[in-house]
């Protein structure tokens, strides 16, 4: 089942929406998908809570986008750097780094490309590689 209320959106289409726009649903997609890794893998409550945390920061997706840029499609590398580059009307939250926050943006836009353009099998490919990679190993808690 799809959650897109209005279906996919083209390649063109999504990549005229602007990059913070793109950011805004990419942050909502990923936290879902950290979230749905979590419960599958049994954590209890307050692990999933501590877990999710570890991946959702600005610091955190920075590190994944630098382990996945090698492997950007030309596509997805312009989506990031629109997103890098995008100015919000806030500065960085003072607790997180300005570069990391930037970079965030860019792992978050191309999330959000990826799932309004129904790129699903590159949403899990890049899930599996950043979330599951990171715990294999990682036995159920209850």
């Amino acid at each position: 089942m799809s959650l897109r209320l209005f279906g996919e959106y083209t390649r063109k289409e999504a990549s005229l929406l602007n990059a913070l726009q793109l950011a805004y649903i990419g942050d909502v997609v990923w936290e879902v998908l950290v979230r749905e890794t979590m419960i599958h893998q049994g954590l209890n409550l307050h692990h999933m809570h501590g877990t999710c945390v570890g991946y959702v920061n600005a610091h955190a997706q920075a590190g994944f986008l630098q382990k996945i840029l090698s492997d950007l499609t030309e596509e997805e590398a312009e989506i990031v750097r629109r997103g890098r580059n995008a100015h919000a009307k806030h500065p960085a939250p003072r607790n997180q780094d300005p570069g990391d926050y930037a970079a965030s943006t860019g792992y978050e836009a191309l999330i959000g490309f990826l799932y309004l353009t129904g790129q699903d099998a590159r949403l899990k490919e890049i899930a599996n590689n950043m979330i599951i990679g990171e715990d294999h190993g990682r036995e159920k808690e209850n």
